[in-house]
């Protein structure tokens, strides 16, 4: 079966209830964009635990319909709903797509730092440059695939770390798809264990754990014992890290050292603050508008 594709351009407050008709009216899927993206006008949003970033002030909203369906009337139906104009809209024909080949298209070996890569499983057999030290993580359920620049912050701080103290133990807190208490198990971490409230994150993790050939230790928050460890990395968000602030800063053993990111360079003021009654953050890395905070506990 065939579908069809619509897109418009709407404002910050029409955008939301447009889009809830949509699917109201049968609509298989809604995005939302920057309609302004591109442009000197782009604005980004970043939505976390505490903030409300809304929508943008110009929104292209587009949807996804069965071809037999008559989308010009639903549209026209949306707008008399809301009282509004029928807005410009386009249609177009979308071709079936093997969803499955052309998301794994998008994901190659991808070089982390000159050791470090991050490949997915069905690259697995790619010849790498002599010495590398390959992380298997496939794509999925949890956060953490290695092109994320706040991941690549924490795994080349890790590999640094683990260089400079190697057996090192690692607690990985927020762990996701466990990609940096892997990567620490296999640049010679004596003990890595991950952390994360999500159960569905923590099988992942166990699973890519498995596929590494790695032995780490992955928690439930809501039953985790209390760890310590030589290296603590948090890979969060802003909010979140600054909640936990005395949880993660008494996870770090004495003469330790902990790392944070999900952090962009204008909140680092704030997350460095709530630490300061344990350790003395700043930032030692960039990438993009992220940064990666750390610090020696004393």
């Amino acid at each position: 079966m065939g579908m069809l594709s619509v897109r418009l351009t709407l404002p910050q407050d029409a955008a939301e209830a447009f889009a809830d008709l949509l699917l109201e009216q049968g609509a298989l899927s809604i995005s939302v964009e920057d309609a302004q993206a591109g442009t000197h006008e782009e604005r980004p949003l970043f939505g976390e635990p505490g903030a409300t970033p809304g929508f943008w002030q110009l929104c292209d909203v587009s949807a996804l319909f069965d071809a037999e369906v008559d989308v010009a009337t639903r549209v026209e139906d949306c707008a008399a709903q809301l009282e509004l104009k029928t807005p410009d809209f386009k249609l177009a024909p979308v071709e079936e797509v093997d969803w499955v080949q052309a998301n794994r298209d998008q994901f190659k070996p991808l070089p982390i730092s000159e050791r470090l890569w991050i490949v997915p499983s069905w690259h697995a057999d790619v010849p790498l440059p002599a010495g590398s030290l390959p992380i298997l993580i496939d794509p999925g359920a949890a956060f953490g695939t290695g092109s994320h620049p706040t991941t690549r912050l924490c795994l080349r701080w890790l590999e640094a770390q683990l260089c400079e103290r190697p057996g090192s133990t690692v607690l990985d807190y927020g762990c996701g798809s466990g990609i940096l208490a892997i990567a620490a198990a296999k640049l010679g971490a004596r003990k890595a264990t991950g952390i994360d409230i999500d159960e569905i994150a923590i099988e992942t993790a166990r699973h890519n754990a498995l596929q590494n050939g790695v032995d780490v230790e992955f928690q439930s928050a809501s039953t985790a014992h209390r760890v310590e460890a030589d290296l603590v990395v948090a890979n969060i968000l802003s909010h979140p890290l600054i909640m936990l602030a005395p949880l993660l800063a008494s996870s770090v053993k004495p003469d330790g050292r902990l790392a944070l990111s999900g952090i962009l360079d204008t909140q680092a003021e704030d997350v460095i603050a709530a630490y300061a009654p344990w350790l003395r953050l700043s930032i030692t890395r960039q990438d993009e508008d992220w940064v990666c905070l750390s610090g020696e506990r004393a």
